[in-house]
């Protein structure tokens, strides 16, 4: 606690107090993880009622929904007490951590397959999803890395090749779930954190080229993922095979118009747009709130990955290195994510199976969104309190 001087009186000033917040990030991630929790229920109701596995309870999605979201609040409000000094000690067993699991998911008989993708590792009555902690933690491995490399930067074998060792045995863990969606978004992630880091422009155009040659490569030799892109191009030539989702999902958005049909009247949402709680949640916004819902979404999550950059700056500006890649690191994951969810709702990318930030439904994925909102949080906080000459 510190004190303020008042013209009559001193005044205590608790240093946790929510004005040392920004306001501009928390409301606005608040009203996303909020948002979501509505869209979630009303987008999953049908498929509730319709399927023994839920016990036909329409509000199966939206208990399950609110469990994870007060987890990950908790788990949140937990982080953001932690030091950023212990997240930098930490980045390299929780990186090591999260490769331990990918790798387990890989194994017959601890691993859960659904839909022909190995991705879950099942925990009671909760399946943990190990690719939405991995990006997390990349965020702060990669942030780790750069600023203990730092002075390596220019080098190709000591500040270039140890990153590119350790995410290639990430990438060919993630590719044989498959996970192509998390893989792409991990290594925006690494490149863009080692971008900002300071690594040597030739060599980063150079790996930006390789890595472009590979994700053709991988599309192309991949059956399943031609057949999406071709779904894409043209998803009316078959409406009914490989461009069942996107046809209904471009449906959905324009049934919306300008302002919806209104929350829970979505038609598309029964039981004709699949994943409609999960990769398609933009969909039934579109169609459910129209061009008002959609914009004030993406509006929202604009000023979310702004403030993440903003924050990153703030922390460079104060020689805190670590803070400052870790924020923006962030808002790379944020802002790769969310822009391919939209990206695919809309027909504008193949179809591919990521969910939105903060509103999808999943409880991995909202875990690992909270905690790291809330380290977000806590680069501001320390920001804030160094600025104040508050010593952390």
């Amino acid at each position: 606690m510190t004190v303020a001087l008042n013209s009559s009186r001193f005044v205590p000033v608790h240093r946790s107090s929510p004005a040392e917040l920004d306001p501009w990030l928390l409301w606005p991630a608040l009203g996303l993880l909020m948002l979501g929790l509505v869209m979630v229920y009303s987008s999953s109701i049908a498929t509730a009622e319709g399927s023994k596995f839920t016990g036909y309870s329409s509000t199966y999605f939206l208990v399950r929904h609110g469990m994870f979201l007060l987890i990950g609040l908790v788990a949140g409000a937990v982080a953001f007490q932690i030091p950023l000094r212990f997240w930098q000690q930490a980045a390299p067993w929780l990186f090591v951590l999260g490769v331990v699991a990918l790798g387990l998911v890989l194994v017959p008989h601890v691993g859960r397959a659904v839909n022909g993708a190995q991705r879950w590792i099942p925990l009671g009555p909760v399946n943990l999803q190990p690719s939405e902690l991995m990006k997390l933690f990349a965020v702060l491995y990669a942030a780790d890395y750069t600023t203990r490399k730092l002075a390596d930067m220019d080098s190709f074998r000591r500040g270039f090749v140890p990153m590119a060792v350790v995410m290639t045995l990430v990438a060919a863990l993630l590719l044989r779930e498959p996970d192509f969606g998390a893989f792409v978004v991990i290594i925006c992630i690494a490149m863009g954190i080692l971008f900002l880091g300071g690594i040597n422009v030739r060599l980063f155009g150079i790996l930006f080229l390789v890595l472009l040659v590979a994700f053709v490569v991988l599309i192309w030799t991949s059956p399943y993922r031609r057949e999406r892109l071709f779904g894409f191009m043209d998803p009316w030539q078959d409406a009914f095979g490989k461009g069942y989702q996107l046809s209904h999902a471009l449906i959905a958005f324009g049934r919306g118009e300008w302002f919806g049909v209104g929350l829970g009247a979505s038609v598309e949402k029964l039981f004709y747009l699949p994943e409609a709680h999960t990769d398609f949640l933009l969909a039934v916004i579109a169609e459910e709130l129209g061009f008002i819902g959609v914009v004030a979404v993406v509006g929202l999550f604009a000023l979310v990955v702004q403030r993440c950059f903003a924050i990153g700056r703030q922390a460079l500006a104060l020689d805190r290195l670590f803070g400052g890649l870790v924020a923006q690191g962030i808002g790379i994951w944020l802002g790769v994510q969310s822009f391919i969810n939209m990206g695919v709702n809309m027909g504008l990318l193949p179809t591919k199976g990521l969910t939105l930030p903060l509103m999808s439904f999943g409880g991995s994925g909202i875990l690992a969104n909270c905690v790291a909102l809330a380290i977000l949080l806590r680069v501001d906080y320390e920001n804030r309190s160094m600025m104040r000459g508050i010593r952390i």
